[in-house]
């Protein structure tokens, strides 16, 4: 069944009807969650959308929603089929974001207020500056100091990191953090660790879970326990060498560019596709290291587990650009606590 311009409205009838009459016939997903046969006829394709959507476990509100979200993934697989030929280190997949366009995808889970500055610290309180020797490589993941990963759904969280403190429940910075920062609407990471420390203290994350979008302040929890951060300081910019030195005794928060459409798609590999500095969006890096002769920085997404590396992005460094790549040198921080 070829699809034609020339046959618009009886190729949209036959899809109507072939949409709602293919079942999920258990495809097969490859690692980037289709085969060359699938882009090979109209069929083929229906068949992969029906078994992309059992796996997602999508659900539309009307056949006429479910073609257009058809077309988006007809184009999202173009692209992902194209980059995959172009590109050898990393590799994008069929995610569950596969129906979303780029612009719907941006709108939904970007969120950095690049627009508010954040305060501005001085190098002389980065406790790591005498660092000499470094590990070669570090996973925090391996040392119990990092959180599963979120689903942030459309609430843009600032991605915080506690090193090896306590995992402090973000939800409790969305509804209460409104005067360093804005809810749903993304913020800075500074502000968030500024706001703890005015409010002395933030219940952990299993005394008041996520919930993927704003709430209403619980200011009186009950008797829970609760964490404190004292300070927190500010990693040198554009300055990869100090970034490893604090990357070596804790995680950070960072900021990144992940505009870029490959970011939509990563599946899985060390990244090193093309993103500018302008940082959009607030994750963490957890560790660092080698592989096959390629440097890299692990980063922890809030994009569902289903995403990159189980929630993860390998990023490469050692780019030869200051910032790093995707402007990941430009604004790392992490809170400090005094014993």
């Amino acid at each position: 069944m070829a699809i034609s311009l020339l046959s618009k409205f009886s190729t949209q009838t036959l899809l109507i009807a072939s949409i709602f009459v293919v079942s999920a016939l258990g495809h097969d997903f490859s690692i980037v969650g289709y085969s060359p046969e699938d882009l090979g006829s109209a069929d083929k394709l229906i068949e992969l959308f029906e078994s992309w959507i059992s796996k997602h476990g999508k659900i539309y509100e009307s056949i006429e929603e479910k073609l257009m979200r058809f077309e988006v993934f007809k184009d999202n697989l173009k692209h992902i089929d194209k980059r995959n030929k172009e590109i050898s280190s990393y590799w994008l997949g069929l995610n569950e974001f596969a129906d979303l366009s780029h612009d719907e995808f941006k709108k939904m889970y970007l969120g950095l207020r690049p627009d508010v500055r954040r305060r501005s610290q001085s190098t002389k309180d980065f406790s790591y500056g005498d660092v000499v020797e470094l590990p070669k490589s570090v996973d925090w993941r391996k040392k119990g100091a990092v959180t599963p990963v979120k689903n942030q759904g459309s609430c843009a969280i600032n991605k915080i990191v506690t090193g090896n403190l306590t995992s402090l429940s973000e939800q409790e910075l969305i509804d209460c953090d409104t005067s360093f920062n804005n809810g749903c609407n993304g913020g800075l990471m500074d502000y968030a660790f500024q706001f703890i420390i005015a409010n002395g203290e933030l219940h952990k994350e299993q005394d008041y879970p996520y919930l993927m979008e704003e709430g209403t302040c619980e200011e009186k929890k009950e008797e829970m326990e609760v964490v404190t951060v004292t300070g927190y300081h500010d990693v040198p910019e554009n300055d990869e060498q100090s970034l490893l030195k604090a990357l070596a005794h804790q995680p950070l928060s960072v900021a990144i560019e992940a505009s870029g459409r490959d970011f939509q798609f990563y599946s899985g590999g060390v990244f090193n596709g093309p993103c500018g500095a302008e940082l959009d969006h607030g994750v963490a890096a957890v560790g660092y290291g080698t592989t096959k002769g390629s440097d890299y920085i692990i980063v922890k997404n809030s994009w569902g587990a289903k995403w990159g590396e189980k929630g993860f992005i390998r990023m490469k460094k050692n780019t030869g650009k200051a910032e790093g790549l995707c402007g990941i040198n430009k604004m790392a921080s992490y809170p400090t606590k005094k014993n």
